[in-house]
Formats: structure tokens, C-alpha cells, sequence
């Protein structure tokens, strides 16, 4: 398999430099469902050397008509497995490693470093707690959240999770479109980011269509620690 061919539509974008410097790169998505689908999908394939995939969950049917990288013959195995084993289909440079548990599990034995950290989780809480290990390791990761008709995301560098109010939300209805289009937007910053072009860091990103079907984002500035030291 030749790698310059393999990825020339993305060496033609930024160069082969860049597109080896993506090699060295080590993520992690957390979560593997709606999100997870289409950040595996958008992002297994881009070049990145190492993903690492964290979901204790399994396929439910209801999950596959939105979590994109299932099919029917999926139901009942674990998520992060059945995404692993299509993303080294689909790329034979890309090392994958699973690990079925929930997050905390996965932080407590963490032991490798990583460059970007993907959040695909539906948990208010877990976010937070996402939030906290990143800033320990000094790691910056990406939020994202989608409901109904509307998503948000956001890069999270010097700001915290704490501006959110974290509660047990159980969220609404949803279909494909959305998910994957807040997705999309993810993935998007987080190849940007790895592959060392400008990324807008601490603004949260809020996609939704209004009542007529028009597309709306909008896009507000988070706190951060050296904000608050000025404002005093």
C-alpha cells in the first residue's frame, strides 16, 4: 500500500510534511455512539497515527439508524470494538487501540500521552470529569454535544468546563443529519489543530436550525482563568 497515493488528495491540501507530522499524532475519542461514528469516521481516515477508542457500551438497534459506522450485524457487540475493526478496514496505517470500559476506568490506567483528547460522550458529568483530567495532563480536547435540532461545539484550551451547568440530562430526540454535521464540525477543529493550522481555542460553538429550516450558528467567548485575574 502506498501511503503518498493512499492520502494525495490531503498531500495536495497541505503538503507531505504535514501529512507525515499527522503520523506522530495520538488521540483519543471517548465514546463511540452518534459523535464517536463520525469522528472514527472523519478522522480514521485522515492520517493520524494512533487513535484510542474508550466505550463500555454495546450496540442497541436503536443506536445504528445515527451511529453511522454500525450495521444490523453489529447489534450486541461492543461499540469500540466493532468501530476499531472498520477503521483498520478502511486504513492500513492507522494503529487502533480499544478499551471497553467508561471513562474513569480508562483515565485511572491511562499511561500513554496523547495530543488531543475527543469528547463523544452524552454525560454532563463525565464531561466534567474529562475536563479535569485534561487540564491535569495538560492536554487540550474537544466538546460536543447534539439534541433535536441543534449541537455545540468547543475547543477547550485555558477555559474550564465549569461556566456549564452539569446536570443528569437525559437528552431528547435526534436524527442522523444533525449528528453528523456536529460531528463533522468536531473532527474538522481537531484536524486543524493536528495538523498545525489556526484553530479559534475557547469559544463555544452553537449550531441550530430556527424555525423556517435555516441554518444558524452562533458563537460565544468562554471565560478564561486569565480573564478572571484581569477582571479583579
Amino acid at each position: 500500500m502506498d501511503f503518498d497515493l493512499y492520502f494525495r488528495r490531503q498531500i495536495e491540501l497541505w503538503g507531505a510534511q504535514t501529512q507525515e507530522g499527522l503520523r506522530k499524532k495520538r488521540i483519543v475519542i471517548v465514546g463511540c455512539g452518534g459523535l464517536g461514528s463520525t469522528l472514527a469516521m472523519a478522522l480514521g481516515s485522515s492520517g493520524i497515527g494512533e487513535i484510542h477508542l474508550v466505550d463500555f457500551d454495546e450496540v442497541s438497534l436503536h443506536n445504528i439508524h445515527r451511529q453511522i459506522v454500525f450495521t444490523l450485524a453489529d447489534e450486541g457487540r461492543n461499540k469500540a470494538v466493532a468501530t476499531a475493526e472498520l477503521l483498520v478496514r478502511k486504513n492500513p496505517f492507522l494503529k487502533v487501540e480499544v478499551f471497553e470500559s467508561d471513562f474513569d476506568t480508562f483515565a485511572a490506567a491511562a499511561e500513554k500521552e496523547y495530543d488531543l483528547i475527543l469528547d463523544a460522550t452524552d454525560n454532563l458529568p463525565v464531561r466534567e470529569r474529562i475536563d479535569a483530567w485534561a487540564k491535569r495532563r495538560g492536554i487540550p480536547w474537544i466538546y460536543a454535544s447534539v439534541e433535536e435540532f441543534n449541537g455545540q461545539v468547543c475547543f477547550f484550551d485555558r477555559a474550564g468546563f465549569g461556566v456549564f451547568a452539569v446536570s443528569d440530562h437525559t437528552p431528547g430526540g435526534i436524527a442522523a443529519p444533525i449528528v453528523m454535521q456536529v460531528g463533522a464540525f468536531q473532527a474538522n477543529l481537531a484536524l486543524r489543530y493536528l495538523a498545525g493550522l489556526p484553530v479559534k481555542k475557547d469559544w463555544l460553538y452553537y449550531l441550530y436550525y430556527d424555525a423556517e429550516g435555516e441554518p444558524v450558528m452562533q458563537k460565544f467567548r468562554i471565560p478564561t482563568g486569565s480573564d478572571t485575574h484581569r477582571e479583579r
